[in-house]
């Protein structure tokens, strides 16, 4: 849901308005904040739903303890996830980058003591990890306030809580669209391209400069395929040897190998899908796009798979392939719509967003809390 900011704070600082970013990463707080609420409740009664659903008796008390621990990791990141768009938008990332990398450094040394030498297992991890996610939040929010985003930053504001059911709107929009999109998920170089690539043609639009959101897009798929070409070549030029990095066992060797197709036919595909979904939020195009990735992957790509592994007993090839099936049309799908795109129309279309927006957030006139 914190994605919505890729494509309102983007587009807003490429069009020059400032000072609407600390309006939109502060609706976002309370639009995040008020849903890690409610997906809290799912946490508290984690143990009987998975019961519901057929897990073991150990596993879900044991999951169910752990989820209630998990709870406050749950608020910091429904805090984290907006300031990170807020921060991307204004490509402030190297800010960002060492910050985790401290938080990472911590968290490692705390992980050691409270797992490994105070033997606090599940506990000890739940503890280390909420105290990781809420120190970057605390150095976030520091780097935020302390003047280094002073043109974005402008204090809290009332105006927070206004226009939310809009806000809320895009918001889920973006929640469904990156929830269908698992695929993309899957592979972390494509994901932090995605990153790259919604900032940049969100700031281009803005800016009104269609051309050179265009020409941003194209040089992320190549490096992105480039990439990725090179790791899928690897792993089919090595498929008899990689297995044995992760497994001694010459059975589960075998199958790996066999599968190898899959997982470079998975791997070629998302160098172009993930790309074209940050293209996406980048554009404002949520909407249509989470009817696509909800028809091609869950309709298309989870029927079929189902249907060839369970159906007609071709095992987890069939699961596989019916899944890379669904994704194939995603992709298909998004470049003839990425082709056939007006920029100069998007630019237009993103200029007339900021301004209507602007309209609503009277920035001069607004209290501060």
């Amino acid at each position: 849901m914190g994605s919505a900011l890729e494509t309102l704070c983007g587009q807003a600082y490429g069009a020059g308005k400032m000072s609407m970013l600390g309006i939109y990463l502060q609706r976002s707080w309370v639009i995040l904040l008020a849903t890690a609420v409610i997906l809290s409740m799912t946490h508290v009664f984690a143990t009987p739903i998975l019961k519901l659903l057929g897990q073991s008796d150990e596993i879900a008390e044991l999951a169910g303890r752990f989820s209630i621990w998990m709870i406050p990791e749950l608020f910091a990141f429904a805090v984290n996830f907006p300031i990170q768009k807020f921060l991307q938008a204004q490509s402030k990332v190297m800010a960002m980058a060492w910050i985790s990398a401290a938080v990472l450094v911590i968290h490692v040394i705390l992980s050691w003591l409270f797992i490994v030498k105070l033997e606090m297992g599940l506990v000890g991890a739940a503890i280390t990890l909420n105290f990781a996610w809420f120190l970057l939040d605390v150095g976030q929010l520091v780097y935020v306030l302390s003047g280094s985003c002073r043109d974005s930053w402008t204090g809290f504001s009332w105006l927070a809580f206004t226009e939310l059911v809009d806000f809320l709107g895009l918001s889920l929009a973006s929640a469904v669209m990156l929830c269908m999109n698992v695929e993309g998920w899957c592979f972390m170089i494509p994901l932090g391209f995605v990153a790259a690539v919604s900032v940049r043609v969100s700031n281009e639009l803005g800016a009104g400069r269609p051309k050179a959101a265009e020409f941003s897009m194209l040089v992320v798929i190549m490096m992105s395929v480039t990439i990725q070409t090179i790791f899928m070549l690897l792993i089919l030029l090595t498929r008899k040897d990689f297995p044995a990095l992760f497994t001694d066992n010459k059975l589960v060797m075998d199958k790996v190998s066999k599968m190898a197709l899959f997982l470079s036919a998975s791997i070629f595909l998302s160098s172009i899908q993930p790309v074209l979904s940050g293209v996406a939020i980048g554009a404002g195009w949520q909407t249509r796009v989470a009817y696509i990735n909800l028809g091609c992957y869950y309709v298309v790509g989870l029927s079929s798979g189902a249907l060839m592994g369970f159906k007609l007993n071709l095992g987890l090839e069939g699961l596989w392939g019916g899944v890379l099936s669904g994704i194939l049309l995603q992709t298909i799908i998004l470049v003839v719509i990425t082709w056939r795109t007006d920029w100069d129309k998007e630019a237009a279309l993103a200029l007339k967003r900021v301004s209507t927006w602007e309209g609503l957030v009277d920035v001069s006139s607004a209290g501060r809390i």
